[in-house]
C-alpha cells in the first residue's frame, strides 16, 4: 500500500462554541491547534475561519489573515482552504479568502444537498452566544448550494487561475458522477483526491457497505487516476477511517468532524485525534506521508 495521508480538519463551520471548550475559535487557537496537528502527523490541514468575537463561521479575509501566516511559518503541512465555508454563505463570500491567498489546495463540494444540523440543537446546554441555537434550528430548511455552474466557477477561479488542486468532497454517490462529468469536460486533471464524506444528515450514512460501493464506483470511473480518503462525522469517525486505511485509502480526522476522542470524552485538541488515528494506521502497517510526500502524491504546486 502507498503511504497514508492524514488530513486534519481544525474547526469547520458545523460545531458551535458551546459544544466544546476545546473547539478553536480565535486566530491563536486555530493556528496553535493546526501546528500541533501537523506535528502529530497531519500532512494536510483543512481550514475554516471564525469570528474570534463570537465563534461564528466567517468568510472575512481579515479573519483568515490573522492565522494563515502563523500556520505557514510554523509548519510545512499542506494548507487546504475551504471553498465550502458555511452552507449559509454565498459562493462569492466563500471564495473571497481563497482568491486572495491562493493556497496550493482547496476543498470543493461536488453538489448541492440538504445540510441538516438541527438535531444538534436538541441536547440541553448553556449556549454561549445567541446565534448558535437559531443557526442550528434553521437548518431544517437549509440547502447547501453548489450547482454545476458554481463548481465550474470554483475550478476556474482556484484551479485554472491560481493553480490550486482540490479535495473533492463527495457526500453521495451522485457526486462521483458529477466529478466524472468535469473530468470529461477537461476541467479537472489527474490525480484526483476524493474525500468520501459520511454522517451529515442529507448525505450518506456511515455504513461499511456504502464505502465499499463508493470505492468500486470510483475504481470504475477513475481507474488508477485517483486517491480516496474518508471522513465520518461524530462517533463513526475512527471506525470508518480505520476501514479506509485497511482498504488502502487515506483518512481525515479533526474537531470539524467530531468533538470526541472516545465515548463521553471530549478531545482536548486536534492533535489528540491525529495521534489516535496515526497509531491505528501504523498498527495496520501503513506509513504516514510527510508534507513533501503529500505534495508529490497529489501533484501540488508547492507551499
Amino acid at each position: 500500500m502507498s503511504k497514508i495521508i492524514i488530513t486534519c480538519a481544525i474547526t469547520g463551520s458545523i460545531h458551535t462554541p458551546s459544544m466544546s471548550p476545546h473547539l478553536p475559535v480565535t486566530s491563536e487557537e486555530i493556528a496553535g491547534q493546526a501546528i500541533g496537528a501537523a506535528e502529530a502527523g497531519a500532512g494536510i490541514l483543512h481550514l475554516h475561519a471564525r469570528d474570534p468575537a463570537n465563534g461564528r463561521p466567517s468568510a472575512d479575509p481579515a479573519h483568515w489573515g490573522a492565522f494563515l501566516p502563523t500556520i505557514l511559518g510554523g509548519t510545512d503541512a499542506v494548507v487546504n482552504m475551504t471553498t465550502g465555508g458555511s452552507a449559509i454563505m454565498t459562493l462569492e463570500q466563500r471564495l473571497a479568502a481563497p482568491k486572495q491567498f491562493a493556497p496550493e489546495m482547496c476543498s470543493l463540494n461536488m453538489g448541492s444537498m440538504n445540510f441538516a444540523l438541527y438535531p444538534m440543537a436538541v441536547k440541553p446546554r448553556q449556549w454561549k452566544f445567541d446565534w448558535e441555537k437559531p443557526f442550528l434550528d434553521a437548518t431544517d430548511d437549509l440547502v447547501f448550494k453548489n450547482t454545476p455552474r458554481d463548481i465550474a466557477h470554483v475550478l476556474r477561479e482556484m484551479g485554472e487561475k491560481r493553480g490550486a488542486r482540490f479535495e473533492f468532497e463527495c457526500y453521495d454517490i451522485g457526486h462521483l458522477t458529477m466529478l466524472k462529468h468535469f473530468v470529461d469536460r477537461g476541467a479537472v486533471k489527474a490525480p484526483y483526491f476524493i474525500q468520501f464524506v459520511f454522517g451529515v444528515l442529507g448525505g450518506m450514512a456511515p455504513e461499511p457497505d456504502t464505502l465499499t460501493h463508493l470505492k468500486r464506483t470510483a475504481d470504475r470511473l477513475f481507474g488508477s487516476d485517483y486517491q480516496f480518503s474518508v471522513l465520518a462525522a461524530g462517533r463513526a469517525q475512527i471506525p470508518m477511517a480505520t476501514m479506509a486505511a485497511a482498504m488502502g485509502g487515506h483518512v481525515r480526522v479533526g474537531l470539524e468532524d467530531n468533538l470526541y476522542l472516545a465515548k463521553g470524552r471530549l478531545a482536548e485538541s486536534n492533535a489528540e485525534q491525529v495521534r489516535l488515528i496515526r497509531g491505528i494506521v501504523e498498527g495496520l502497517g501503513r506509513e504516514v506521508a510527510t508534507p513533501s510526500e503529500v505534495r508529490a502524491m497529489l501533484g501540488l504546486k508547492g507551499k
